[in-house]
């Protein structure tokens, strides 16, 4: 009986643990997160930014070579089918397809609220990971349920802050440099911005050390996560491969902003964006425009964002 007995207080208990999760402010069932501060008059709103109708990609050139969060790789065959040994698959012409071979967290990316939990697989929204991610994609929370995000996107120039050409790997961005920046570049971030960090890290290293690139890297701080958690922002990136300092600030608490913003918040995070370009600009503010391709039940995508002046 006393073995019965105690069973049932441990029963007890996980029951209260469980329900320790507390759901997004957008509802019980959301899968969009920050997504949902996307409206027609915020649309309209971001549209002015654009005074000039210069354009920026945003997204890097991948090949087989390009380093990435270990073990991602990918490879790209281009095939002729239907076309061997002189086989003529059309009347009229020939033609190529190609087979693509990869990861979708490789490059430019998305990362979906799917992504990053807790330590005991609970993931953004309370959603439990042993009853959402069969091996055959995600049941809830997958890369198809983000809408267009278009929004005022905003950039901080870390280097010019600093007096710098690149900050260097395991270089953290602070909360006060943050505040620093914006102030110097006459910013205040607003609810529903997607804020870009620009380090230089991809400028200095992608082409000219790649390996160096991929990896320690500058990043934010766990701190500057939960600051921009609180300002309510629709997506966080940067122009390094995991957006957080690496190595981390904490050995024991490794890719905290991930956790913070993904699964805490339903804040979006963007890797490896092609910030150079605008920083070199000073195109401080801009329409941010992504449309990601919708592969039902994936966590993650490779991406190439618009940012227009």
């Amino acid at each position: 009986m006393k073995i019965f007995h105690i069973f049932i207080i441990l029963l007890s208990f996980s029951h209260l643990f469980a329900e320790e999760c507390s759901h997004s402010k957008w509802g019980k069932g959301d899968e969009i997160g920050n997504a949902n501060l996307i409206t027609a008059e915020s649309v309209l709103k971001a549209s002015k930014l654009i005074t000039e109708g210069k354009t920026y990609s945003l997204g890097i050139t991948i090949d087989k070579d390009t380093p990435a969060y270990p073990p991602r790789t990918m490879s790209l065959q281009v095939v002729q089918p239907l076309q061997q040994f002189g086989n003529q698959a059309l009347p009229n012409a020939t033609y190529n397809d190609d087979i693509f071979q990869g990861w979708f967290g490789i490059g430019s990316q998305i990362d979906g609220l799917g992504h990053v939990g807790s330590k005991d697989g609970v993931f953004y929204n309370c959603f439990d990971g042993k009853e959402i991610a069969p091996i055959t994609g995600l049941k809830k929370l997958g890369i198809e349920k983000i809408p267009p995000l278009v929004a005022r996107g905003i950039l901080i120039d870390m280097p010019k802050l600093l007096g710098i050409d690149f900050m260097k790997g395991g270089q953290s961005i602070s909360v006060d440099q943050l505040k620093k920046a914006l102030n110097n570049q006459s910013i205040e971030i607003q609810k529903g911005d997607v804020v870009l960090f620009h380090t230089g890290w991809t400028d200095a290293k992608l082409v000219s050390n790649p390996e160096e690139w991929g990896g320690n890297i500058p990043g934010i701080s766990p701190e500057v996560a939960k600051f921009l958690a609180k300002k309510d922002v629709l997506a966080v990136g940067a122009d390094t491969y995991g957006l957080d300092v690496q190595p981390p600030v904490d050995p024991n608490d490794i890719h905290s902003g991930h956790t913070v913003l993904l699964k805490e918040n339903g804040i979006y995070i963007l890797e490896n964006m092609n910030t150079g370009p605008l920083a070199r600009d000073e195109a401080y503010k801009f329409l941010f425009i992504l449309g990601q391709a919708k592969v039902r039940g994936a966590v993650q995508m490779i991406i190439n964002p618009i940012a227009i002046r």
